[in-house]
């Protein structure tokens, strides 16, 4: 596996990053970058013609990774060369979030084929229910091929996130990359570091991925109390305080971010599901175990590569963190570059939400909120 890497600002210019030159035989460019930039149809072109037969993929951030750095007005693009590894690629429209689980199912019955090693999804970030999407997913795979991925950004603006597919950036779609063969090693790693705090409140009224009720009264208007004056800046305030949801039928905890408020019914709409009869908690951020979540996240990743150093890292992590940690918020991507190696080529983007296993080894994928992912690749 080769990889080449370049960045664009709005200086109206793309800075290459590294010395390798893999216009004529790149299969596959990443492209993570501001919204308003992937939806030049001009940038899509230069890409093309750089890489005239790569399949070009990528979505809008709330912050784009390049290394150990962070920006938000740029594209950082990703050219990937694999001597023996395959892909294919899979989208979808997506109309209604009720179409979420048969998005995920039908995308991964497409890429459903022999020597299929791992599914990466990049997903339209608003209208989607991420909790379906992987059920739809699990659904076909039967946790006999892991997935990976997340739900695009907007800042932390929350109006528009787009999806690129070998033209401009558009909404309402979402994506799915098949790897093939034997050679291919893929290892992955989710972690949160987030404190909860008051007491654990049932969903006592909820549908899907709206919350109405907690402990029988209106959810928005608890939320709001716990808020305080952080309640005025909904939703996106709403960030800096995600949900521990705590299944009954598990061991595990899920966080949950709002997408968005009703204040006509006080109901809150999240990124993915919160079940009705189950409870749930308010968190805050703790800086320190944040970072400490980071490095968990690449020692996971790096487990199922026997620790050996991987050939690209795609990171993707919540823009909640990235609020938390402001000026400080390479500090995440420094801890995980001490653990994978000095290189490994690392790109990624802060997103609306997270898709992995929670556990190494496990192919059975879900939707975290608030977590780092990261997504190791290494080919033999």
């Amino acid at each position: 596996m080769k990889t080449e890497q370049s960045i664009y600002f709005q200086t109206g210019e793309w800075i290459k990053k590294s010395d390798q030159n893999l216009g004529d035989i790149a299969q596959i460019v990443f492209l993570f970058g501001n919204k308003n930039l992937l939806k030049e149809q001009q940038r899509l072109d230069e890409v093309k013609a750089a890489y005239p037969v790569a399949e070009i993929v990528g979505c809008s951030t709330s912050g784009e990774i390049f290394g150990e750095e962070v920006s938000n007005e740029s594209i950082i693009c990703t050219a990937v060369w694999f001597e023996k590894t395959t892909i294919e690629i899979v989208s979808a429209h997506i109309d209604s979030m009720d179409e979420s689980f048969s998005i995920g199912e039908n995308l991964a019955a497409k890429l459903d084929k022999h020597r299929l090693i791992h599914i990466m999804v990049l997903s339209e970030g608003l209208n989607i229910n991420g909790s379906e999407l992987t059920k739809g997913l699990n659904s076909r795979l039967h946790n006999r091929v892991s997935v990976t991925g997340g739900l695009a950004g907007d800042q932390a603006e929350f109006t528009e996130t787009v999806i690129v597919h070998n033209r401009a950036g558009e909404k309402n779609l979402v994506l799915a990359i098949g790897f093939y063969g034997e050679n291919l090693q893929v290892g992955y790693g989710s972690m949160g570091g987030w404190d909860s705090f008051g007491v654990d409140r049932e969903v006592t009224k909820s549908k899907a991925n709206i919350l109405y009720e907690l402990d029988g009264h209106p959810a928005l208007e608890l939320y709001k109390r716990y808020l305080g004056d952080h309640a005025a800046n909904l939703p996106a305030s709403a960030l800096l305080f995600p949900l521990s949801l705590r299944s009954k039928a598990a061991e595990t905890s899920l966080v949950r971010t709002v997408l968005s408020v009703n204040e006509a019914d006080g109901s809150m709409v999240f990124a993915g599901d919160i079940p009705q009869g189950e409870y749930v908690r308010l968190m805050k951020a703790n800086f320190e175990r944040l970072i400490d979540g980071a490095n968990d996240a690449a020692e996971m990743s790096k487990i199922s590569l026997k620790n050996s150093d991987p050939d690209l890292a795609i990171l993707i992590s919540c823009v909640g963190r990235k609020l938390v940690l402001k000026q400080r918020v390479e500090e995440e991507l420094e801890i995980i570059r001490e653990v994978i190696g000095p290189k490994t080529t690392m790109t990624g983007f802060y997103s609306y939400g997270e898709i992995c296993p929670i556990k190494p080894f496990e192919q059975h994928c879900e939707l975290h909120n608030q977590t780092m992912t990261i997504t190791v690749f290494k080919e033999n």
